[in-house]
């Protein structure tokens, strides 16, 4: 792909991912202006808005896979690797707003895949609950669900907060709020 096309495509992809979040119904010709495209190139790139948007989620679920294996859930000790994931997953959730929900409801491929993560991550914290890194009897969807809002809230509510400092924030509260009792 030429330079230029590679650049059209990241600029429509990260624009259209941060409008769609923000109105789902946005006009494709709209995303193609506020990306600085032109409209017939967008077009030509995605047949319509819902292209765009399958597009979106791909890129997004890719980013978050390179951050499931850079993490290394299943190797690295369990504080470590809650770090690098949180630390990797803030800018993922800022670059790739679009709901998650919705991309599983629309997009059967996205998800597979989305489930595939997700059930990485539930066993990486039925790890931490069996190295006794949480404390016993505290549901692990509830752990999860906690884990993701601290998560949101780092990424979307907290934006001038760095990515390695939203970690430090993320992990002291979900080990030390959930952490076995010491």
């Amino acid at each position: 792909m030429r330079a230029d096309a590679a650049r059209n495509l990241a600029a429509l992809l990260r624009t259209g991912a941060r409008l769609l979040a923000e109105d789902p119904s946005t006009p494709l010709s709209a995303i193609a202006a506020a990306a600085g495209v032109d409209r017939t190139t967008a077009h030509r790139r995605f047949a319509n808005r819902e292209a765009l948007l399958s597009a979106v989620f791909q890129e997004k679920l890719d980013a978050a896979e390179r951050v499931l294996d850079e993490a290394r859930l299943t190797e690295a000790p369990v504080a470590v690797a809650l770090h690098r994931y949180v630390e990797g997953i803030v800018p993922v959730s800022r670059d790739w707003p679009v709901d998650t929900r919705r991309m599983m409801r629309e997009d059967p491929e996205a998800n597979r895949r989305a489930e595939t993560q997700s059930a990485r991550l539930d066993a990486f914290l039925r790890r931490a609950a069996d190295e006794g890194l949480l404390r016993p009897g505290v549901p692990l969807p509830w752990v999860r669900e906690t884990l993701n809002q601290l998560v949101s809230s780092a990424a979307h509510r907290f934006p001038e907060t760095d990515p390695p400092q939203a970690a430090d924030l993320v992990v002291d509260a979900l080990l030390n709020g959930f952490g076995a009792a010491g």
